[in-house]
């Protein structure tokens, strides 16, 4: 009789934490909160904030650096529900939770669209899928369409770390290259053709075509930047640097970032930089930070680290949460509106910890017992 034992399941070593990347999720998902509701004087760093945009397309070169670099030695034997589990768990609950608190929504959204494009809406995004949508991307809750592109990037990403990457640190920069200059040829496609004959071809943060909403909140146009997040983590296990190298990576990034948002940031075109031009930068800085030594130690300092632990919540539930709390008049209510939008801000990312804590970890561990992953699972 042939044997019907199976070959057991290897769990691979576990990964080097990179807590400064963690820390700069705070910094991330904060300057987002106040690009969206940037109050007046905030000084030096409003050429930050003027520009938060350009942060989400961070998170989209985060989560392709982290996900292939805990994932990239199992390649063909990733289990892909195993993995679709860990990131549902990780991430529907607090979506579906911040949907619920944002029913009140709705009603805006009701006014402001089309008896058909509302229901669809509807539809759409507690799949996830209004991303997909240049028109209902932003329904229900504004920011959540960077989670339909990162659903749309999890759903590939089994069989992404099982391309051929480069080998050799030279290629894996020039990958990384390339996919730069893919990321930047819609926007400048856009600009030499203006398909919306706008005067000047003239885009700012508050255009709201089709076309413009589709280079803004469709996943497609954020796929180069999740694959470089890919190949850096390849970079990263690949090429050898010492710490002081990394270190000196990392120094000349933050410096070009800070020269660029004081010097150049008001002479270029919005849509460029929303394309993604500062990728380069930005994927020297997560290389650089993904060493121990005392840059990453700044980014690694507790109360970051702690508020970057629930920045998923933070991001996701800032904007409704902000809206409804001053729909609400609550700041006036509770006699603080002196102390406004900083005691709403205040308030948020003291919510974001609380979910995180009392929602976001219990469920998440409640799942994956109730679906643990095939390699602890008893046989039969």
């Amino acid at each position: 009789m042939a044997s019907t034992a199976t070959t057991p399941l290897v769990k691979p070593a576990r990964k080097p934490s990179l807590p400064a990347l963690t820390g700069i999720r705070t910094l991330l998902a904060f300057n987002i909160v106040l690009f969206h509701f940037t109050p007046p004087h905030l000084g030096p760093i409003r050429p930050f904030v003027e520009h938060g945009f350009v942060f989400v397309n961070v998170f989209f070169l985060i989560s392709g650096f982290i996900l292939s670099y805990n994932y990239f030695d199992r390649g063909a034997n990733l289990v892909k529900r195993d993995f679709w589990m860990a990131r549902f768990s990780r991430l529907y609950p607090v979506y579906l939770l911040v949907l619920a608190i944002s029913i009140p929504m709705l009603e805006l959204e009701w006014h402001a669209r089309s008896s058909t494009e509302f229901w669809q809406g509807v539809a759409l995004t507690p799949f996830l899928l209004q991303g997909w949508s240049p028109s209902l991307a932003t329904f229900w809750n504004t920011v959540a369409w960077t989670l339909s592109c990162e659903m749309a990037f999890y759903a590939v990403f089994p069989w992404l770390i099982r391309l051929p990457w480069p080998r050799r640190p030279s290629r894996l920069i020039l990958t990384i290259l390339v996919l730069w200059v893919i990321d930047l040829t819609p926007a400048v496609l856009y600009l030499w053709l203006n398909p919306d004959h706008l005067p000047g071809a003239v885009v700012d943060r508050y255009t709201s075509t089709t076309f413009v909403r589709f280079l803004k909140y469709t996943p497609i146009p954020y796929a180069p930047t999740f694959f470089s997040g890919i190949a850096l983590s390849r970079l990263q296990l690949t090429m050898e640097i010492s710490e002081r190298q990394r270190m000196a990576v990392a120094a000349v990034a933050l410096t070009g970032l800070g020269l660029f948002f004081y010097l150049g940031s008001e002479r270029v075109s919005y849509l460029i930089l929303h394309g993604g031009l500062l990728l380069p930068l930005f994927a020297a800085l997560v290389f650089g930070l993904s060493g121990r030594h005392a840059i990453s130690s700044v980014f690694s300092w507790g109360p970051l680290l702690l508020v970057g632990e629930s920045s998923y919540c933070l991001y996701l539930l800032h904007f409704n949460v902000f809206v409804l709390i001053h729909q609400y008049h609550l700041p006036e209510r509770l006699h603080v509106a002196s102390l406004d939008p900083w005691i709403s801000y205040a308030a948020l990312v003291g919510l974001s910890i609380l979910i995180y804590r009392g929602f976001e970890n219990p469920v998440r561990k409640a799942i994956l017992r109730r679906f643990p992953p095939t390699s602890r699972q008893k046989p039969a």
